[in-house]
């Protein structure tokens, strides 16, 4: 058998492994390791398996708080308390460069592997949320990846029956040929009804359940441990096959075998494929697996051990059954005709023995292999890019203010990154399963209800990656800010962080600057909030070889984050909801437009500072708001965010085809009053009744805030100049992305 014979350095680095590395692995073994055992190594100590080049600075990142049930690393998915008896299973995962080579599939499958990790600790999946980036909508490579990614989220979505029910999608030039794609889902679960991602006890069987193993996504791990490159087409075996039908049945077997409680432990088959799962597993419970590969149902004849340890066909679940009940287990899978096989049985000691045909193809030791044991933990190093004193030479009195701002006003409106992403959301399924409370009445999060409970879950994934690229720090702390305001708007208090960390190549050293100064920000910003962080993803690599220069992607850390709203009923909206109503400001406008989306495409100005943010100040804000929302005296909260307070106003309009008159502050330049994106403001609505209860709770607060002016019946009008009304800037919003992206 060709893949029992020794390997060299030289196949170790068309793996992707370093000379060191494969040094090492000799070390471990004490000989030079077979093919097969080199492919091991090779997908568990990629970058998207062991987290090598980022472990040392996600260990700084806050991971305790009191709702915590399970810390990060220490499951498939963070694990927090909602109250009554219940927890809440949340993550977010990237699937970046398979979406880049096969959009469709990449995506698809991007949504299964983030479903299958909350079902595998027993959580029912109750919500899906997407992070998109993609290129200069003007080229037609962008239009097609954007097609089929959105196709891909909403057909196998749908399909499995969870619905999607928020997200953020950005274009920039950085992402023309690396997309990203971030999945998030979000469960339900009993307390105690969970099931550990673990092997033990001795001579426990082992089995396979799910779908049968074929060749697509071999050497996933490792493709997505690479750059992207002219080439990369020919990669498309390492992009799996989804089968979201498949799923469902897996969903619906996965939490009815939990129950009988037969299940010592169990994992999903995502990047790695068995290999994760046995070694993972085995690492955990510190004990070892004897593994036959002959037994594992293929969909193809004749592969190879390797290829059988290393696919990553989905659908697939390791199961540790406990000894005397494997009939319960057997029965459950029966019933819903999906395959369950048994394939080995777990031993003491922490050996992973692989026998194909009685042969014994690989010997490795379950700990050399996992992130936390063997595999290799780096420290880079890394300086501060040239470009960040660009951006702090950025001088506000050198920009005019545009003598025509109803103009700027339209384009903005309809400008990609601002206007309505109707285009997108209405290809998926936001209505399943009937949890969905956002859909007749808007929120800055998404509020997804939990059946016989008073409460709901307010959820958001956030960033602007243009902050982050500006000043990494400053930009990530914003982000996180972020997510805490849309939630806090919506009447939740913020609970909990998953992350997904989308940077270029970490042997970089002004990459891995980025990277380290992304952490410091989150770090501080949770710490703030008292959100910690339970787990999520990083994705290194994203970045594109055009000729011979390296060119990254905007360093995006995307924020997923969950609250808790303790009374439903309580909820609030965005929209404004009657004419006469009164307009403020809560918060602090700033004379300033760095990095703001007018600086941008009015401008042409992409170096500048990050927006004018200040922690303490955004907490006082957003305490405010949550007494504000309590005390029931606001009709409508939004927060201001991109494209500044105009549309913020323009959005909390449009719903009910309202418009609004304000006036602006003399103090401020009137571009950076109506498009600035300084931090920390949040428009509110107040009828004539709650007036005097809204006065004295901000006035108490020692917040600043501002009357802003009146909701109209459609006009808009911005110190006593006309705008324009309502219906135009409703069609250029709504009508934009539709019309780009019409065939």
């Amino acid at each position: 058998m060709e893949s029992l014979k020794e390997t060299t350095v030289e196949t170790a680095n068309k793996l992707g492994l370093l000379p060191e590395e494969f040094d090492k692995i000799c070390t471990l073994l004490g000989r030079k390791p077979n093919f097969n055992e080199l492919s091991i190594y090779s997908v568990m100590w990629s970058e998207h398996c062991s987290y090598k080049n980022s472990i040392t600075w996600l260990k700084t990142l806050p991971r305790e708080g009191p709702h915590m049930l399970a810390k990060a690393g220490e499951e498939n998915a963070g694990l927090v308390d909602i109250g009554d008896n219940l927890a809440c299973a949340f993550k977010i995962e990237s699937h970046n460069h398979p979406s880049a080579i096969e959009p469709y599939q990449g995506a698809a499958t991007g949504v299964g592997g983030i479903n299958r990790d909350i079902f595998t600790m027993g959580a029912r999946p109750i919500a899906q949320l997407n992070s998109l980036r993609f290129g200069n909508l003007n080229n037609e490579r962008t239009k097609m990846l954007m097609r089929g990614v959105v196709k891909g989220i909403g057909d196998y979505g749908n399909a499995f029956g969870v619905p999607t029910v928020g997200g953020e999608v950005y274009f920039e030039d950085c992402y023309n040929t690396n997309i990203l794609v971030n999945a998030m889902s979000v469960g339900i679960v009993e307390h105690g009804k969970t099931v550990k991602a673990i092997s033990e006890g001795e001579g426990n069987n082992v089995y396979i359940v799910g779908s049968a193993t074929g060749k697509d996504g071999i050497h996933g791990a490792t493709f997505a441990s690479g750059d992207l490159h002219e080439d990369s087409h020919e990669d498309l075996p390492s992009v799996q096959v989804g089968d979201p039908f498949q799923e469902k049945l897996l969903l619906e077997a996965t939490l009815e075998v939990i129950a009988t409680g037969a299940v010592v432990g169990m994992q999903d088959m995502g990047a790695a494929g068995i290999i994760c799962s046995t070694s993972e597993m085995s690492a955990k419970g510190n004990h070892g697996m004897i593994i036959h590969l002959d037994k594992v149902p293929t969909r193809q004849k004749n592969m190879e051990p390797w290829e059988i340890l290393l696919s990553e066909s989905q659908e697939r679940m390791l199961i540790v059954a406990e000894k005397g009940k494997e009939h319960l287990i057997n029965a459950v899978f029966e019933k819903w005709d999906l395959n369950c096989t048994c394939i080995g049985e777990v031993v003491n000691g922490q050996q992973l023995k692989f026998y194909m045909n009685e042969t014994l193809v690989a010997d490795v030791n379950a700990e050399s292999l996992v992130l936390g044991g063997g595999a290799p933990v780096y420290k880079r190093d890394y300086k501060e890019p040239a470009y960040f004193k660009q951006n702090k030479l950025f001088n506000i009195n050198k920009v005019e203010v545009p003598s025509d701002l109803i103009t700027v006003a339209k384009q903005l409106t309809s400008h990609p990154n601002i206007c309505s992403r109707r285009w997108v959301y209405t290809q998926y399924d936001s209505m399943v399963g009937t949890i969905n409370m956002s859909t007749n009445k808007p929120s800055d999060a998404a509020i997804v209800n939990i059946k016989n409970s008073k409460k709901a879950l307010a959820v958001s994934v956030d960033c602007n990656a243009r902050y982050v690229f500006s000043d990494p720090e400053q930009g990530c702390a914003i982000a996180v800010a972020e997510a805490a305001r849309n939630i806090v708007c919506t009447g939740g208090e913020p609970s909990a962080v998953t992350n997904c960390l989308n940077f270029g190549n970490p042997y970089n050293p002004e990459v891995y600057w980025q990277f380290v100064h992304s952490i410091k920000g989150m770090t501080k910003a949770c710490e703030k909030f008292q959100t910690p962080v339970t787990g999520g993803n990083v994705s290194f690599y994203n970045q594109s070889k055009i000729g011979n220069e390296d060119v990254p992607v905007y360093p995006t850390p995307t924020i997923g984050m969950i609250g808790i709203i303790s009374d439903k009923n309580n909820a609030a909206t965005l929209s404004f909801s009657n004419s006469g109503d009164q307009i403020f400001l809560i918060g602090t406008s700033k004379n300033c437009i760095a990095s703001s989306q007018y600086l941008v495409s009015t401008h042409g100005i992409n170096h500048s500072p990050a927006p004018e943010f200040n922690l303490d100040e955004e907490y006082d804000v957003q305490q405010l708001i949550k007494q504000l929302i309590k005390a029931g005296c606001v009709q409508s909260v939004h927060d201001v965010s991109d494209g500044g307070l105009f549309i913020s106003l323009l959005e909390s309009a449009i719903i009910n085809s309202l418009g609004f008159e304000i006036n602006s502050d003399e103090d401020i330049r009137k571009d950076a009053f109506l498009f600035g994106e300084s931090q920390s403001r949040v428009v509110v609505s107040v009828s004539e009744e709650q007036m005097d209860e809204f006065i004295s709770l901000v006035a108490d607060s020692g917040v600043d805030f501002t009357n802003l002016g009146v909701v109209t019946h459609g006009d808009i009008i911005i110190d006593e100049e006309k705008f324009g009304n309502i219906s135009e800037y409703s069609k250029l919003y709504q009508e934009k992305l539709e019309s780009v992206m019409a065939y």
